[in-house]
């Protein structure tokens, strides 16, 4: 009479259990997908893996600074480069983080059940800026916040809705958009809603709008760098990279690309307006 031997499937089921979840570890080789740009004078920061990493400018010294099972985003350089700011999605929701461009162990700034999303530095390096709907009176809109480096709350800025923004150099001036993006779901949206940046003046809050054409366009993604205000913007098409000039209020194209869109747009590293290839017209730190 023939007997069954034991099953193993039992002893293979608690040896899971007690390893936990499998993490799928990201493919070096195979680098396609590398997202959100941050660029310092010396580093370059992105997303790849649902992680955060840092390089050196020219692509060598690659690592990773997270690898937490949260999603992090929105990489931010701090003015000096030694820092990064960033949201990350741990223990359940997402807030703002800082981390040093050489590695260690992330510091929370934030803890607020709505999501915290980092947007940039004020110029001096102190605070935060982020974007976060704490405060906001429908899930329509967010408002923007500086929080302290060194710790505390959360300040709000006194402009009603805002997602994307960027200070000037000097602190005076913010650049702004005041709704998300559409054109996420309805490519060329010329909706009501249309993206769009305004200019913020602090001394007297003051707002004006970057011009855009007959019929409107989506202008997102304001990076202030010198004298000029950078975005990426459809308004001939596909997006692409284009600064204003907000004395000379005039709009200038940066990029031509045809078949992609430029879809993220970090600035940095301590370059202004005048460090502009002649050859090239373009920026020589726009990630």
């Amino acid at each position: 009479m023939r007997t069954r031997s034991p099953s193993l499937l039992p002893l293979i089921g608690a040896l899971l259990l007690l390893a936990g979840p499998a993490r799928a570890e990201p493919d070096l080789g195979d680098t396609r997908l590398l997202a959100q740009p941050a660029v310092s004078e010396r580093h370059v920061a992105f997303i790849y893996a649902d992680d955060l990493w840092v390089a050196d400018l020219d692509g060598k010294n690659v690592r990773r600074l997270t690898t937490d099972p949260g999603v992090e985003s929105h990489p931010v350089f701090s003015p000096d480069g030694q820092t990064i700011a960033f949201s990350a999605q741990y223990d359940g929701n997402t807030d703002v983080f800082v981390v040093p461009v050489t590695g260690g162990s992330p510091k929370r700034l934030t803890s607020h059940p709505d999501a915290d999303v980092v947007r940039g530095w004020t110029p001096d390096g102190s605070a935060v800026l982020f974007s976060s709907g704490r405060h906001a009176s429908n899930g329509r809109h967010t408002q923007l916040f500086t929080v302290p480096v060194a710790g505390g709350m959360p300040t709000q800025l006194p402009i009603p809705y805002g997602v994307e923004a960027s200070y000037s150099p000097d602190s005076d001036s913010i650049a702004y958009c005041p709704l998300p993006d559409r054109s996420e779901q309805w490519k060329h949206y010329r909706g009501g809603t249309h993206g769009r940046i305004w200019v913020y003046r602090r001394k007297d809050h003051a707002v004006e709008e970057v011009p855009q054409p007959e019929g409107g366009c989506n202008d997102l993604s304001p990076q202030w760098l010198g004298k000029t205000i950078y975005f990426r913007s459809d308004r001939n098409g596909e997006y692409n990279l284009f600064g204003y000039d907000p004395v000379a209020k005039k709009v200038r194209q940066l990029s031509d690309h045809k078949d992609f869109p430029v879809l993220a747009l970090g600035a940095g590293g301590g370059r202004n307006a005048d460090d502009i290839d002649p050859d090239t017209d373009q920026p020589e730190r726009i990630a």
